[in-house]
């Protein structure tokens, strides 16, 4: 059963049809790159799966089971995990504060109720301390973060909120090679921990590594898809992705 199914699925804005009867799967702990040129539809379906936009037709199910999100908190609760290019971090907020950001862990009793601070900073620098990147200490606002640690903070976020599908929007944009060489060793390590990955990306050589299937979209269209088992290089992709529809 694969985790992720999507059936036909087609969204319009106005005259403008973003997706047009898309279909394809994610299997358990399969690490995926989504393809394609500006304005191929890509943060549509991004945004469709995490139940932000729903569709106009089509079918989603997750886990066997068909599912109709009606806002991007159900797709959370059944362990959809989203992390966008601007990230949806804080930067004026410490990073433990970003870590349970909307997921505040509280003590006390009925109206007495108040932060757990100290759980929250122990969890988050315990969470942070196996991504393997150098994370400041969780106090240090986000703003002095640079962009590597960024997507290390809102994946490791994802992860520990217990995400079985991660849709990660070009999470190597604009980091340091080393950073962007921590962030995909990470996501192979997710993707060995039974952990689905969804990798929306412009560099082909970086999903390259990590992925084991390849979806290529075009103007809405479902117009490739590849698998690198067969004796498939980075360069057949770019040509897919430059080639006329």
């Amino acid at each position: 059963m694969a985790l992720l199914e999507i059936e036909n699925v087609s969204k319009s804005f106005g005259y403008v049809k973003a997706l047009d009867n898309v279909s394809f799967q994610i299997e358990k702990g399969e690490v995926v790159g989504l393809l394609g040129d500006n304005g191929a539809g890509k943060s549509t379906l991004i945004k469709i799966i995490a139940g932000y936009i729903r569709p106009d037709s089509g079918r989603i199910k997750f886990e066997g089971t068909p599912v109709h999100w009606k806002s991007a908190a159900e797709s959370r609760q059944a362990g959809v995990g989203v992390v966008y290019q601007d990230l949806a971090l804080v930067n004026v907020l410490p990073i433990w504060r970003n870590f349970f950001l909307g997921k505040e862990v509280n003590k006390g009793w009925r109206i007495l109720k108040f932060l757990d601070i100290s759980n929250m900073k122990a969890t988050s620098k315990d969470a942070l301390a196996n991504l393997g990147i150098d994370i400041p200490p969780v106090e240090t606002p986000v703003a002095f973060l640079s962009g590597g640690q960024r997507q290390m903070v809102a994946v490791g976020r994802g992860v520990y909120f217990g995400a079985k599908l991660l849709l990660l929007d070009e999470p190597t944009a604009a980091v340091s090679v080393k950073e962007t060489e921590a962030i995909l060793n990470y996501i192979s390590q997710l993707s060995k921990s039974g952990i689905s990955v969804v990798f929306v990306t412009h560099n082909v050589y970086h999903v390259f590594r990590v992925a084991s299937r390849f979806i290529v979209l075009d103007h809405g269209r479902l117009k490739a898809t590849f698998r690198k088992d067969d004796k498939l290089a980075p360069e057949d992709i770019i040509n897919s992705i430059a080639s006329p529809l």
